[in-house]
């Protein structure tokens, strides 16, 4: 059983930034992809980026150039640092893990908040 616990959500104001984190334990060994996706109020949940055992990534068109994922293997976290943030990526963001043969673990969510 993997548990995810994310951190580093809050309010930001527009062209400021944030860190996100999320810790995964339990199970670890397993985890294959980590990512990120947000679900903004009335809209359904979408991905904002992915990163592979390996390093390599994915990004949604809407934050490229503005958000950077990155994962430390030792420390089984991955992190979304985001810049330059619009009101429009207010949201809460869902860390998640997927897990070989066992399917993909959800973290609580993290609000954030961006005021313009």
């Amino acid at each position: 059983q993997v548990q995810l616990v994310e951190s580093g959500g809050g309010l930001a104001q527009a062209g400021g930034s944030l860190r996100l984190s999320c810790a995964a334990s339990g199970g670890t060994l397993s985890i294959n992809d980590m990512g990120w996706y947000r679900q903004a109020p009335g809209k359904e949940r979408e991905l904002v980026a992915s990163i592979t055992t390996g390093g390599s990534t994915n990004y949604a068109n809407s934050v490229k150039g503005r958000f950077t994922i990155s994962r430390d293997n030792a420390k089984n976290t991955v992190y979304l640092q985001m810049n330059s943030l619009k009101s429009e990526d207010t949201a809460v963001y869902y860390c998640y893990a997927a897990v070989l043969r066992a399917g993909v673990y959800w973290g609580q969510g993290t609000q954030v908040t961006v005021s313009s």
